[in-house]
């Protein structure tokens, strides 16, 4: 359905409206039906679409991303990352002012490892058992040929390399994750693709991947819809409160009448918690992708390189590099030298592919805007104008991996239920000082 219009409670059934139709709100409302609820989704893009921020990601399915991206010392790196605007992590001029309090947050939030490790603790809550939870999702939805659960990879150069790393390896092993070394003759077995300069291997069995993180979106959409959702084709912008209660969720084309509400909507998701009651300071960690789809070469298991920052996978439609992060704002326009780099990046990875040509038809370019709290967790909780709107966004790095289990959550908060893990660190209130 695409034409707004009025919805109001039936039969003593609650109503909820899922605003946002990605992962985390694809996940949402297929959890509320599940427990019995009414929903509507409000969603003004085609769910999986290029314009939404699961399409392109990497689809690492990854269990173990428990680390935030800032950690002790990261002040250090704050004057290379604004001299390098083609480096892992960049920030535009032109937007620093805005960002500023959010990078100052970002580097407070990795200062201690103490600190680091209560972060990767409460995220492994959330994405312990995602791969499993995934694959069930996919399964339901009809597509359970796109989740694979065959491990990922992180290649290194050296030991010292690797133990360059060694802080996050050592919070991850405390927070529960396991491993595999693989030494140089065994990753030359498992990866002849890759580069010779890569000489030691980090296998996590337990991760998972998603071979096309956009199909899946839209086939969850589509599952939703057939299990009774309704859905309305506009952008949110507001709710109706009267005494605490949620009496309606405000689009473009008009009101909807409803018991309760969940905010999933990404990036985009901080004008409607302020109206909410809760503002929180969320930025757009930017990233970009390259999809050769004429590859000859690649890699066995999804791989991320230590010295590129960025992960290498076939998906359907070719070989996908994606990662990098850009600090620039919702409106800024791509630079798209940043995805030429990814894929000079995979020809430096797999000296076998052939020459990088940009511009050529079988070379595809993207941006999305991974929706990102500078502590690195989401926001999973009640509003504070209501306990009938629900915040459900903010997962950075991990969204499509960490959307399984949030739609679970925010659906037992929409039904009244207690919520299967402890919602404390992810409450949208620790922003409030």
């Amino acid at each position: 359905m695409t034409v707004a219009r009025s919805f109001s409670p039936e039969g003593g059934r609650r109503h909820v409206v899922v605003i946002g139709a990605g992962a985390v709100g694809c996940a949402t409302a297929i959890e509320a039906l599940r427990a019995g609820l009414r929903v509507t989704v409000v969603e003004p893009g085609e769910p999986g679409g290029p314009q939404a921020t699961s399409y392109g990601n990497a689809g690492w399915l990854s269990s173990h991303s428990v680390v935030p991206p800032a950690l002790p010392g990261a002040w250090r790196k704050v004057p290379g990352w604004l001299a390098d605007p083609l480096g892992p992590l960049a920030l535009r001029w032109r937007h620093l002012p805005r960002a500023l309090p959010w990078l100052l947050r970002y580097l407070a939030s990795g200062w201690t490892e103490a600190r680091v490790q209560r972060t990767a603790d409460a995220l492994r809550t959330l994405l312990a058992d995602a791969p499993a939870l995934h694959a069930q999702l996919a399964a339901e939805a009809g597509v359970p040929q796109l989740i694979e659960r065959r491990g990922l990879l992180h290649a290194y150069r050296s030991r010292a390399e690797f133990d360059g790393d060694a802080l996050g390896w050592r919070v991850r092993r405390r927070a529960g994750v396991q491993w595999e070394e693989w030494p140089a003759d065994e990753l030359r077995r498992r990866e002849p693709d890759l580069a010779a300069r890569y000489t030691l291997g980090i296998f996590v069995p337990e991760a998972g991947h998603c071979r096309n993180p956009g199909a899946y979106v839209a086939a969850l959409a589509q599952h939703a819809l057939d299990a009774g959702a309704e859905r309305v084709a506009a952008r949110a912008t507001g709710f109706r409160i009267e005494g605490g209660r949620l009496r309606a969720v405000r689009t473009e084309a008009g009101e909807i009448a409803c018991d309760g509400a969940a905010i999933c909507a990404g990036a985009r998701s901080d004008p409607l918690a302020a109206a909410a009651g809760s503002a929180v300071p969320l930025e757009s960690e930017r990233g970009y992708h390259v999809v050769l789809e004429a590859a000859t070469a690649g890699p066995r298991t999804p791989t991320m390189v230590a010295d590129g920052k960025l992960i290498a996978h076939w998906m359907d439609g070719g070989l996908r590099a994606a990662g990098q992060v850009e600090i620039a704002g919702l409106e800024a326009a791509p630079d798209w030298r940043r995805a030429e780099i990814l894929h000079a990046h995979l020809q430096s990875m797999f000296p076998s592919l052939a020459p990088p040509a940009p511009g050529a038809p079988s070379v595809a370019h993207w941006l999305g805007h991974r929706p990102s709290l500078p502590d690195g967790l989401p926001c999973i909780g009640p509003s504070a104008a209501s306990g009938d709107i629900v915040l459900a966004f903010g997962h950075g790095h991990v969204g499509l991996c960490g959307s399984a289990r949030t739609g679970r959550l925010a659906a037992q908060l929409l039904a009244g239920v207690a919520p299967e893990i402890p919602l404390a660190p992810f409450d949208p209130g620790r922003f409030r000082s």
